[in-house]
Formats: structure tokens, sequence, C-alpha cells
């Protein structure tokens, strides 16, 4: 079995010196126009240390994109100086800096995008209270954020990150595009499988294309997605066993399957003898790394998901327990934060963003 501190070489040439991860996750500790702050390099070179990599909370490729107040951005080459900053924070505490890209489509809303209609796959609101219609991307700007995706990590190479993750999970843009909720769709982005499969594989051909044209070191390309939808007509896991096999033909270094538990078993009958990470790693059959995430505390959780994966992505532990990582290669257990997440956070000093967020977060139910 994978042992934690084990180090690992994927395939774009980058070593990883252990198989530990930051999970991305919302801060909403931005500018209101996504320029990093002070806040938001302290928050992450505080969490990086003991690490094999760090994944940043989502940024958004284009201003239409912008899922929430606080989000980074990675839209427009200004953006470059503060992003670089934030990289080598993260890089100077021995960690792999991965900054996540994605667009917000349709769960977002003219208050956040002061004014401008979301947009999506299809005119379809999502299942979700207070939930906005969005407006259809014709041909044309379907393109212009593929292209998108490709400047964006054009933009992470410049700012000096070591990779970048296409945040393909909870039912943003690119899964809105995968998802037969959100894409009615009758042309060629639309119906079918393959159809819906096509923008995904389009953002990869964007984004490959900007790294073999800007890097000039290894830089990684990873892809986050989540399991299944509860809306009829959603995404099904027999879905995603097909997307995987789609995906493990690629160049991506690795695939991370974002679950609120590791030990989570699918909705589908079929794929209920084992979980979900468990037929996720089977399916990938060794091609290509997988990082197992979900409500990971201590020693015991690590093992369990490093069982059926390559990686094990640590994130709310690592809000309230910053040296979590450093602790767990000390043998220091017993220094381990156990109380709930509720209430742990409470006992911190977290910039007033972040404490707002995760407040209201533990009052509601997150969206995984």
């Amino acid at each position: 079995m994978t042992q934690f501190n084990e180090q690992i070489t994927l395939s774009s040439g980058t070593t990883l010196k252990n198989r530990l991860m930051l999970s991305p996750m919302t801060t909403q500790l931005s500018f209101y126009n996504g320029v990093i702050t002070e806040d938001e390099i302290t928050y992450y070179a505080q969490r990086a240390k003991g690490l094999g990599a760090v994944i940043t909370g989502a940024a958004n490729v284009q201003d239409i994109g912008k899922g929430w107040p606080g989000e980074l951005s990675i839209a427009h080459d200004e953006m470059i100086p503060r992003l670089s900053e934030l990289a080598k924070a993260i890089q100077g505490e021995g960690a792999k800096a991965i900054v996540q890209i994605f667009h917000g489509g349709r769960m977002t809303s003219r208050a956040t995008l002061s004014g401008e209609q979301p947009v999506s796959a299809s005119a379809v609101a999502a299942e979700r209270p207070d939930a906005e219609t969005p407006r259809e991307l014709s041909e044309e700007e379907i393109l212009e954020t593929i292209q998108a995706f490709g400047d964006a990590t054009r933009r992470a190479i410049e700012a000096g990150f070591d990779g970048v993750e296409l945040h393909g999970a909870n039912t943003y843009l690119i899964q809105q595009f995968f998802s037969p909720h959100s894409n009615r769709r009758e042309d060629r982005w639309g119906g079918s499988l393959e159809n819906r499969y096509r923008f995904i594989d389009e953002l990869l051909k964007s984004v490959f294309s900007a790294v073999d044209t800007y890097a000039k070191k290894p830089f990684i390309v990873g892809y986050r997605f989540s399991p299944e939808e509860f809306e009829t007509p959603g995404i099904r896991f027999e879905d995603t066993i097909w997307l995987l096999e789609q995906l493990r033909e690629t160049k991506l270094d690795y695939l991370h399957v974002s679950l609120n538990t590791y030990d989570r078993i699918a909705r589908s009958e079929r794929y209920s003898d084992k979980t979900i990470l468990e037929y996720v790693h089977d399916t990938l059959q060794g091609k290509i790394p997988l990082v197992g995430v979900g409500s990971i505390r201590n020693r015991n959780d690590v093992s369990r998901v490093l069982a059926h994966a390559e990686f094990a992505a640590v994130g709310q532990q690592m809000i309230v327990d910053p040296e979590w990582a450093v602790k767990l290669a000390e043998n220091r257990d017993e220094e381990f934060v156990v109380k709930p997440f509720e209430k742990a956070y409470q006992e911190l000093y977290l910039p007033s963003p972040l404490y707002n967020f995760l407040k209201a977060r533990y009052q509601t139910t997150p969206n995984v």
C-alpha cells in the first residue's frame, strides 16, 4: 500500500515529495476584483508546511465566470504579479503550487456579476433556492471560454505556479456541459455523452497547448470531478465511469474526485458493493494517479484513502489545524485538532471573510 511520505513523479516529470495535498477550498479572501490579498498569501503559506502540493481555491478564468465574492481571479494579465507572490509563498514552504482554474457558469448571480446574467450550456436554472436562469452560451462564446482556460494556464505558468487543476466538479461550468440537467443543447456540444464530453476534450487541448507553448519546465495539469448528481436528469455514476475511461487516456497528471466523505457509496445499485473511491481507482487502471478526499482527519483516514488512491487531499482539517501535515510526519498525532469543525474554526484567528464564510457554511449543507 502507498505510504503518505513516498515521493512520486508525475507524467509531466514533476516530482512531489509526498502524497499529501491541500484540497482546494473557498476562502473568500481575495479583493472584490479577484486580486490576491496578504491574508490569502499568509493563509496558504501557513498550510503548505509538510505537504507535497497545495491546490488553491477556484480562480475564475473570465469575469463572467466569477462564482462568489472574494474569489481569486486569473482572468487578466494584471493578476500575474500577485499570483506570483502566492506561488512563491507556497513553494517557500516546500510544496508544489497548483492553482485551480474554473468558471462558475450558472452557479452564480447577477449580484456577483455586477448585473450581468449568468451563463451556462443551456438556459436551465440550477435546482437550488433562488437560482437564476442563465443565458445559453453561443458557439462563439463557447470557443472564447475554451481559449480563456488556455490563457489562464499561460498566466499560471508566467506566475511561476507548478500546475493547474481544471475544476470539473461541484456543478460548475465544466460539469454543466457534461450534465444532461444543465446541458439541453441540440448542437455538437450537447445530446450524447460524446457531445457533452466535447467541451472537456477541447478544454484539455487548450490547456495542454498553453503548456507546450509556454512552460519551460515540467508543469502539472490535473482535473477534478464530481461522481454523480442528484437532479433528474443528471450525471449518474455510470456516466462518470464513462468519463473516466476517456480521461485516463489523456496526458493528465492526476484525477481528483470530489467527495464529502472518502467512504461514500454511489447511489447507483450497480455500483453499491464498494466505495466510490474504490470504483474510480479500479476504473483508472493505474494509468493516472487518483487524489482521494473527504473528511480526512487522522493517520487512519490517510491510510484508508491511500489504499485506493495515490494521493490524499486534506481540506477542512487543514483549515482548523494548519500544521497537521507536519504533526503527521513527526508522529505527533496526539496534537491533532479533533473538535468538530463547526466548533474548531471558532477558536482560531481567521480573517473576517473566511470566518464569516465558515460560519455560514456550518449552518447549511455544503455543495459536494
